[in-house]
C-alpha cells in the first residue's frame, strides 16, 4: 500500500512540476549563450574582438556570482513562486536590452546585469526540487531539469541561426531580432509561474490527500534526519569544506558547458560552413548528450554511487577537449563535441545530489547557492581565456587546453573530497565503537 502511493505521488508531481522547470532552464539557457551565435555577425557590426567577446559573454557570471546567494536566501523565504516569477520578468527584459548594445562597455553592463537578473533560478530550482522530490530519487528529477540545458542547444542552435538571417527588417541586424525574439517567452512564463507553481507539499491542492500527506511526512522525516546531524544555519551552509570543495568542482564543468555554449559556434564556424550549417551541426552533440544523461542518472539513482559517475564524465569531457583541439574535419570535430558535451552533462544531476545530502533548510539555500555561484565563475573563466588565446595565438586549441585541464583538475578534486569523507565515517564509526 505505501509503496503504491508513494508511486502514484511521484508520478503526480514529475508530471506536474518536471516539465514545466524544463521549460523554464529551456528560455533560461537559451538568454544565456546565445551571445555564441550573436557573435558570428555582431562581432563586425560592433568590430569586437574575441578577447572583448569572451570577457563580455563570461562577466555575466560575476553578476550571478554577487547576487546568488542573497537572491536563495530570498527563495527560501518568499517561497519560489514569487521569486523565480521575479527572476524571469527582469532577466527577459533585459536580455532583450542586449539588442540595443553599442559598444564594449554597453555590452559588459548589460551581460552583468544579465547575470544579477538571473541569479538564483538554477539554485533555486534545484532547492525547489528537495522540497518535493526524496534524495534517492533526486539524481535522476535534476537529470530532467538539466536535459533543458542541452536541449535548448540543439532546438535553439538552429532558431537562432534562422533568426540572424531577419538582418535589415525594420532596420535592425539579425543578431539583434535574435535577442529580441528570444527573450519574450522569459516575460510571458514569468507570468505564468507566479499562477502555476506551489511553493510546498502541504499547500498541494492537486495532490489526493493521501499523496499529500504522504509526501509531507516523507519530507518532514528526511530533515529531521539531516538536522539530527549537525547545524543547518545560514552559515553551515556558507562555511562547509564540501560546500567549498564541490563550489570547485562545479567550476571546472561550468568552464566546460559555456565553453561549448558561446565558443562551439565559432570554432565549427571556423571550418569554413555557413551559419544556418553551424546551426545544424551544434545541435547533434546536445541530442546525444541528453539520453546518455538520463541513462547515467538513473544507473546513479539506481547504484547510490554518484563519486565515480562525476569523475569518470569530467575525464570523459577533458578527453573530448583535447581531440576538438586537433579536429580538422567537420566529422572529427562533431565526435569531440559530442564526447565534451556527454560529460559535462553526465557529471551535474549526480553531482547535484551531494550538498542536499548533507544539507537542509536555510544551509541547502545557502550552500547549494554558493557552489553555484562560485563554480559559474568558471564560466567567465573559459570562455575568457579561450577568447584571450584565441587573440594571442590565432587558435581556440590553447583554450581548450585549459579547459580541459580544470575537468581533470575536477575529477581529482571529487576523488579527494569521497576520499576524505570516507575516512571521517571510518573515524567516528571507530570512535562510536
Amino acid at each position: 500500500m505505501q509503496a503504491d502511493i508513494e508511486k502514484r505521488t511521484l508520478r503526480r508531481i514529475s508530471w506536474r512540476i518536471v516539465p514545466f522547470i524544463m521549460l523554464l532552464y529551456f528560455i533560461a539557457y537559451i538568454d544565456r549563450v546565445n551571445i555564441g551565435f550573436a557573435a558570428l555577425t555582431m562581432k563586425t557590426d560592433l568590430g569586437f574582438t574575441a578577447s572583448i567577446l569572451g570577457f563580455g559573454a563570461g562577466i555575466f557570471f560575476w553578476g550571478y556570482f554577487l547576487f546568488e546567494v542573497p537572491s536563495n536566501i530570498v527563495l527560501h523565504k518568499v517561497g519560489a513562486r514569487l521569486w523565480i516569477a521575479r527572476v524571469m520578468l527582469t532577466w527577459g527584459l533585459i536580455s532583450a536590452g542586449m539588442a540595443f548594445v553599442q559598444g564594449p562597455t554597453s555590452f559588459y553592463i548589460v551581460r552583468f546585469l544579465l547575470g544579477a537578473a538571473e541569479a538564483g533560478f538554477f539554485p533555486g530550482i534545484i532547492l525547489y526540487l528537495s522540497y518535493w522530490f526524496p534524495a534517492r530519487h533526486r539524481a535522476g528529477v535534476t537529470a530532467f531539469f538539466m536535459a533543458a540545458a542541452p536541449i535548448s542547444t540543439a532546438l535553439g542552435s538552429p532558431l537562432s541561426a534562422a533568426l540572424l538571417e531577419m538582418h535589415g527588417v525594420m532596420g535592425l541586424a539579425g543578431w539583434q531580432w535574435m535577442f529580441i525574439v528570444e527573450a519574450i517567452p522569459a516575460v510571458i512564463l514569468g507570468v505564468v509561474v507566479f499562477f502555476y507553481m506551489t511553493d510546498r507539499p502541504e499547500q498541494a491542492t492537486w495532490l489526493k490527500e493521501d499523496e499529500r500527506a504522504w509526501l509531507v511526512r516523507e519530507m518532514s522525516q528526511e530533515a529531521a534526519s539531516k538536522r539530527h546531524h549537525g547545524d543547518h544555519s545560514v552559515l553551515r551552509g556558507l562555511a562547509d569544506p564540501r560546500v567549498l570543495a564541490l563550489a570547485l568542482i562545479y567550476f571546472g564543468t561550468s568552464a566546460g558547458l559555456y565553453t561549448l555554449g558561446i565558443w562551439a559556434p565559432q570554432i565549427i564556424k571556423q571550418l569554413g560552413v555557413s551559419s544556418i550549417t553551424v546551426g545544424f551541426l551544434n545541435a547533434i552533440p546536445p541530442i546525444v548528450s541528453v539520453i546518455a544523461m538520463v541513462l547515467w542518472s538513473r544507473h546513479s539513482d539506481r547504484t547510490g554511487e554518484r563519486t565515480w559517475h562525476v569523475i569518470l564524465a569530467c575525464v570523459a569531457a577533458a578527453v573530448g577537449l583535447v581531440v576538438a583541439a586537433s579536429a580538422n574535419s567537420i566529422v572529427g570535430l562533431v565526435a569531440a563535441l559530442t564526447l565534451v558535451n556527454i560529460g559535462i552533462s553526465c557529471a551535474k544531476p549526480p553531482l547535484w545530489t551531494m550538498p542536499t545530502a548533507f544539507l537542509s533548510g536555510a544551509a541547502a539555500a545557502t550552500g547549494i547557492a554558493t557552489i553555484n555561484s562560485i563554480g559559474n565563475l568558471g564560466g567567465f573563466a573559459g570562455p575568457a581565456m579561450i577568447g584571450w588565446i584565441k587573440d594571442q595565438t590565432g587558435s581556440f586549441a590553447g583554450g581548450l587546453y585549459f579547459v580541459a585541464g580544470l575537468l581533470v583538475l575536477s575529477a581529482v578534486l571529487t576523488l579527494v573530497l569521497a576520499t576524505s569523507q570516507k575516512s571521517k565515517v571510518t573515524a567516528s564509526n571507530a570512535t562510536a565503537h
